[in-house]
């Protein structure tokens, strides 16, 4: 039988090549749902090319053109809206969901594609830096696997593969350093948001390639990596790899250490979550490493500060981790058209993480009202002093 797939986020970066992964293997794996935030163009072109049971529009104002697009295929179920989203992960078809939305956004339907015991292919690293661990605890008490499809997480994952309890020493997370790894702060002071979707090596989403600029991508990772891995944040090691070709590394307690390398290419590992304990015959480039230098650095948080915040919101605990987020969120946006400066994201969100009224056992209500609240505060800072 066919693995049956429900794609939250399929019109994005992740979901995109997603779709690829499934038409190279049309014998194991079929589209049962697609879903999109606005792009319902996109997401009318993916129905007809993957005849989904069911297709959704997260932005209720796309509904009527999404239907009307999709009115010659009666076999397409339209729906609209948040609730929508969190309704389709639960149907009784699906096997596995993948989710590829970005930002908080993702939170809810993964917890109810949990609770509805599917397996989770989770790329939305926001669901586990907001409530990693009422993640982990719902994955535990449902049954629910999940599968990491972030190309360092699943790094990590793939070297953890045979070595049982064998201790983690360390973990070695890279990754390329952004654009702006040799610039001085004068430098940072003056760059845009066109020079920072400028990503040397990943093709991404615009949120997560400014995020990788600043590193708040990598100190999310660090986070995202404590929770699926048990691994406390003072031993996960950030390193900025520039070739992006060692997508993350494990050191044992003997000093060996294993590592996954491969060209930047996401296919690989949302097809190993795809199909994970299998490997499958996947097109595409190889890697050449005669002809691919490695080289490796420390990364500087006096500079990018964004990392050092979040290594203090896991030192923290309760929700900082989610008001960071929220405010990370804010200010991704507000930088993308042009309401405050790149150094000044940093700034915001470092002052965000002292107004917000900070709670050290927080459920799943007291992190919807503390992102609300972070909202709210990171946008009164960012409109009112930068």
């Amino acid at each position: 039988m066919k693995q049956q797939i429900c794609i939250l986020g399929s019109t994005g970066s992740i979901g995109t090549q997603a779709l690829d992964v499934i038409s190279q293997h049309p014998d194991l794996y079929e589209v049962y749902a697609l879903t999109a935030n606005s792009r319902w163009r996109e997401l009318a072109a993916q129905a007809r090319m993957f005849h989904p049971s069911a297709v959704v529009i997260a932005d209720e104002t796309y509904y009527d053109p999404l239907m009307r697009e999709l009115t010659d295929m009666p076999d397409v179920k339209v729906y609209a809206g948040s609730k929508a989203l969190e309704e389709i992960v639960e149907s009784d078809a699906i096997d596995m969901v993948l989710t590829a939305m970005v930002g908080y956004a993702g939170l809810a339907p993964t917890i109810h594609a949990i609770k509805a015991r599917k397996k989770i292919c989770l790329a939305n690293k926001e669901t586990l830096v907001v409530a990693g661990e009422l993640i982990l605890q719902l994955a535990q008490l449902y049954h629910a696997p999940i599968l990491p499809v972030d190309s360092e997480h699943s790094a990590i994952f793939q070297s953890l593969v045979g070595e049982d309890e064998n201790e983690i020493e360390k973990i070695l997370l890279t990754c390329s350093g952004g654009p702006f790894r040799k610039f001085t702060h004068e430098q940072l002071a003056k760059v845009t948001a066109a020079d920072a979707l400028k990503h040397p090596t990943w093709d991404m989403g615009a949120k997560i390639t400014i995020d990788s600029a600043s590193l708040m991508n990598k100190g999310f990772e660090v986070m995202e990596a404590k929770w699926l891995f048990g691994v406390p944040a003072d031993k996960i090691q950030v390193l900025i790899h520039p070739q992006s070709i060692v997508h993350s590394a494990v050191q044992f307690c003997d000093g060996g250490v294993k590592a996954q390398l491969g060209v930047p290419d996401m296919r690989l590992p949302i097809q190993y979550a795809f199909s994970f304990p299998k490997r499958l015959h996947l097109k595409g480039e190889r890697l050449d490493l005669f002809h691919q230098p490695l080289e490796f650095f420390e990364p500087d948080v006096e500079r990018f500060k964004c990392l050092a915040m979040a290594y203090e919101a896991i030192s923290k605990g309760g929700n900082m981790p989610c008001i960071v987020n929220a405010a990370n969120e804010i200010v991704n946006e507000g930088f993308r058209k042009g309401a405050c400066s790149f150094l000044g994201m940093g700034d915001i969100i470092e002052m965000t993480m002292r107004r917000v009224a900070f709670d050290n056992n927080p459920d799943y209500d007291v992190y919807v009202r503390t992102d609300a609240e972070a909202r709210r505060v990171a946008t009164e800072i960012m409109n009112n002093k930068f």
